[in-house]
């Protein structure tokens, strides 16, 4: 009976200083993560915020949102009467419907400003009716009808860099480059005159679009346009 008691004692003991070595190592040394440690992407989402003005900030290229949409200020004007409060009249252009209002605020009253910017993208190709340009760093694809590109579609050439205003992530317009660099494929060859006197002659471009050049542009020439007038410029 004794001799199971200083068994049972010394079992202990060793159990105790193997349980004092394990707590010990523990304490010095680190366990292995079994879940990984991840890093939060240093990219985020665009976050929709609606900034707030007054009518005291109001100038030509201010985009405010008025009725849920997005507009711009194309003229404005600041009246201070004699009788009265003082307010301010603006003719606005609506992003979307291409339409303009004239809308007056009171002078220091508050307004919404609509949170449009600008992406570059590149017009890849024509999708029937559609538009298709990309983001070249993530591939993403974003779509314009032929309503939305209006006459400019006489300037757009597959390759081009374009800068898609966006409201809200949705494209609502597109700035092409003022100058354009596109192809003569037609012109009248038999047309002569002195070129001294600056004579022009209609010319057909690659995308279809005709403008007036200069007599000694040939088919094949390449030429500067200016997409905001359709006036040539140079040969490129």
């Amino acid at each position: 009976m004794v001799a199971g008691i200083a068994t049972l004692k010394l079992n202990l003991s060793a159990f105790s200083s193997s349980m004092s070595s394990f707590t010990a190592s523990s304490s010095s040394s680190s366990f292995p993560s079994f879940l990984p440690m991840r890093t939060p992407s240093s990219s985020k989402p665009r976050c929709f915020r609606i900034y707030a003005l007054t009518s005291n900030d109001i100038k030509v290229g201010t985009n405010l949102e008025v009725d849920g949409a997005p507009w711009r200020v194309i003229e404005f004007l600041h009246v201070k009467p004699g009788k009265g409060a003082a307010f301010v009249r603006t003719k606005l252009k609506n992003y979307i419907t291409g339409n303009t209002v004239e809308k007056t605020f009171r002078a220091g009253s508050s307004i919404d400003q609509a949170d449009v910017y600008k992406e570059t993208k590149q017009f890849t190709y024509k999708d029937g009716a559609q538009f298709v340009f990309m983001d070249l760093s993530t591939y993403e694809e974003f779509r314009l009808g032929e309503k939305e590109i209006g006459d400019r579609t006489k300037w757009l050439k597959e390759g081009m860099d374009c800068n898609l205003l966006l409201w809200n992530g949705k494209v609502i317009d597109v700035d092409l480059p003022i100058t354009v660099k596109l192809t003569v494929v037609d012109v009248d060859p038999g047309l002569k005159g002195d070129t001294a006197q600056g004579g022009t002659k209609p010319a057909t471009l690659d995308t279809g679009a005709v403008v007036n050049v200069p007599l000694f542009v040939n088919v094949g020439d390449e030429i500067l346009v200016d997409s905001r007038t359709g006036q040539y410029m140079s040969r490129a």
